[in-house]
């Protein structure tokens, strides 16, 4: 079960990075094209806070599996 703790661990470390330092991604989108000319915005979106929280949650579950199942 050791497996499950070390995978709880790794859960817990990137809910909480991304909890505290939430990452994000960027998108690009068409906003104008007349013939051959385009133009194009590109918007940063963070990833929601609640993705982390969930990943910190699963982390600890399984920490806690790996702790009862030996």
């Amino acid at each position: 079960m050791r497996a499950l703790q070390i995978s709880g661990a790794v859960l817990i470390v990137i809910g909480l990075w991304m909890i505290i330092r939430p990452p994000s991604y960027s998108r690009e989108e068409s906003v104008l094209k007349l013939g051959d000319i385009e133009a194009k915005m590109q918007q940063e979106h963070p990833v929601p806070g609640w993705v982390g929280g969930l990943a910190l949650g699963a982390g600890l579950v399984l920490v806690v599996v790996g702790m009862t199942k030996r």
